[in-house]
């Protein structure tokens, strides 16, 4: 197991056939993480940590955690901090890199790289009505 090292992102875990999946959104600040979250999260997924997400390597795979300083907490601009459905530890199987365009039509397959390891990662505005949509598809095709 390697050492916990924080990212700037967004931990989600969505429930598809093989159980929970982590989606790790990443992107500059205000580009719409915290705001694709929030609607995969009235989808159904969980909530692992919002801004800062615990990352690191155990048995061959990344996994996800949250800072018990802002566990079950969301930024909603506008609202303030709210309470989420939280997941405490999801496995990582997919990078969102979120976006303030649209990304490229036909993409080269990519890969995010932490701690020695590859996550497959895609590229996507972060507020597209079909960006939740997008990031279910992605898991499903990977």
């Amino acid at each position: 197991m390697t050492l916990k090292q924080p990212v700037h992102g967004t931990g989600v875990a969505l429930f598809g056939p093989s159980g929970w999946s982590g989606v790790l959104l990443l992107g500059s600040p205000g580009v719409g993480k915290s705001d694709l979250a929030l609607r995969l999260l009235a989808e159904g997924a969980r909530l692992v940590a919002d801004d800062a997400t615990l990352v690191w390597a155990k048995d061959g795979a990344l996994r996800l955690a949250c800072p018990e300083t802002i566990a079950g907490r969301i930024e909603v601009r506008g609202l303030g901090i709210v309470g989420a459905p939280t997941r405490p530890i999801a496995t990582l199987r997919l990078v969102v890199q979120c976006l303030d365009e649209a990304p490229e039509r036909l993409p080269e397959r990519e890969t995010w790289r932490h701690a020695g390891l590859d996550v497959p990662q895609v590229r996507l505005n972060a507020r597209a009505p079909s960006a939740t949509a997008v990031v279910r598809e992605a898991l499903a095709w990977l």
